[in-house]
């Protein structure tokens, strides 16, 4: 547990190194990267699995979150384990600070590989509306409503046993994460969604070379409708590449764990 002032965050660590901080999605937690961590370790990198704010075993004095919460938690995180720069994998929610870091503060991001998630500057289609879908649902969210649905057919391409899916839910069981979930949605994800349709990142310059990945079977984000909401990233980026991993969808990281760290390590390795 790493202490900063309102919040306790909860961080898992493997192996040693230069660091390498993996931000997980929603309703995930830390280990989301039980897989693909160790092999990012052995590879001789310190990897780094906050619990994001609302997540996982972290707890937080104000149940509120703001477009910037989460951000200025991992940047917290990072000045208390001294890490001045990293490089960072993220996935969806969690790519959110890390996009937000790598355009606020790009001496901090050494590269980012960023998971189901396209870049800020992306060209804005109504063929990624589906991506929203599940939105309404999150904003009205009860209390004891489980979040199950999230792990079918529509977001995995292999079906996730019954054990994965409660391991990932059952921090929901605290009424604090439970809570968490439309605070989270309405004071960060749909205000930095606002941000992405406006262009707000477009008018902005991403300097750290940065990794999209995305699932074949991830239908929004279909590799057509990816490079062409992304074909001007030369206008936008220094360094920028896309992706596309079979057999995969929005939770690629438990359809194919193996190859999205074989990514990373080779973006990692790429930009040094």
């Amino acid at each position: 547990m790493i202490a900063t002032p309102g919040l306790r965050t909860h961080v898992a660590s493997i192996g040693e190194g230069d660091p390498v901080v993996l931000l997980h999605g929603f309703p995930m937690h830390w280990w989301q990267w039980r897989f693909i961590a160790p092999i990012i370790a052995a590879e001789g990198y310190r990897v780094i699995c906050p619990d994001l704010r609302g997540s996982g075993w972290t707890e937080a004095d104000d149940p509120r979150f703001g477009p910037e919460s989460q951000l200025d938690d991992v940047v917290a995180v990072l000045d208390a384990l001294g890490i001045g720069t990293a490089r960072f994998l993220c996935h969806d929610m969690g790519a959110i600070s890390g996009m937000q870091l790598a355009y606020g503060s790009p001496e901090r991001v050494r590269a980012i590989v960023q998971v189901a998630v396209p870049p800020g500057f992306l060209e804005f289609s109504p063929r990624v509306m589906p991506a929203f879908a599940h939105m309404p649902a999150l904003l009205m969210h009860r209390a004891g409503r489980s979040l199950g649905y999230l792990f079918g057919s529509r977001y995995a391409a292999k079906p996730m046993t019954d054990e994965t899916v409660e391991a990932y839910l059952r921090v929901h069981e605290r009424p604090e994460i439970e809570r968490a979930v439309t605070a989270l949605y309405r004071g960060m994800v749909i205000p930095v969604s606002r941000r992405l349709m406006g262009g707000v990142y477009k008018r902005m310059r991403l300097r750290p070379p940065m990794l999209c990945v995305f699932g074949s079977e991830d239908g929004p984000f279909a590799e057509p409708t990816v490079r062409r909401i992304c074909r001007n990233h030369g206008q936008h980026a220094d360094r920028f590449e896309l992706a596309f991993v079979d057999h995969g969808a929005h939770f690629l990281t438990d359809d194919q764990p193996r190859e999205v760290a074989r990514l990373a390590l080779d973006w990692f390795a790429r930009t040094t």
